[in-house]
């Protein structure tokens, strides 16, 4: 799955920013005793706020960055501008439970066109830095990221059922 140029260590912010997200979620889970749609509400409002700050820390870079994998900032370069603001406005609607349908609709479409992009880039065997963090972090893009896109997909169609 990883590619054998690749350590635990390259990916340890990634795994220290999941562990906050998974542990507000059980912390929310435990203090509300609530349902496991609320669980994921909570956990994409978690992880839209958090990651989508990381890319507002320095949001020029994060633009070039995203636009070298991504199927939309590809060709419109000013949508790596506007992606980390969709992001952060995905996150409050999730926690302040705003148009929940319509919220994991534009969730669901967002992430599939992500994930493809980033299928796209995996498929071509290249060796990118991933955007997921903004550049914040040097991140590889590998399956890992693609998990990451799929699984919001996921999360956000089992919430729409």
């Amino acid at each position: 799955m990883l590619n054998s140029n690749y350590k635990l260590k390259d990916f340890f912010p990634l795994i220290i920013i999941f562990s906050i997200i998974s542990l507000i979620t059980l912390v929310h889970q435990i203090y509300y005793g609530t349902n496991y749609h609320d669980g994921m509400r909570i956990f994409m409002a978690a992880f839209f706020v958090i990651f989508g700050t990381f890319k507002v820390i320095n949001i020029a870079g994060f633009a070039q960055a995203y636009s070298v994998y991504d199927l939309i900032a590809n060709r419109f370069y000013i949508y790596g501008y506007i992606y980390p603001i969709i992001e952060l406005s995905l996150g409050a609607a999730y926690l302040f439970k705003w148009h929940l349908f319509i919220t994991n609709i534009a969730t669901l479409v967002l992430m599939i066109i992500s994930a493809a992009g980033v299928f796209n880039e995996l498929r071509k065997g290249k060796q990118i830095t991933c955007a997921c963090l903004g550049v914040v972090f040097k991140i590889p893009m590998t399956y890992v990221t693609l998990i990451e896109d799929l699984l919001m997909a996921i999360m956000a169609l089992l919430m729409l059922l």
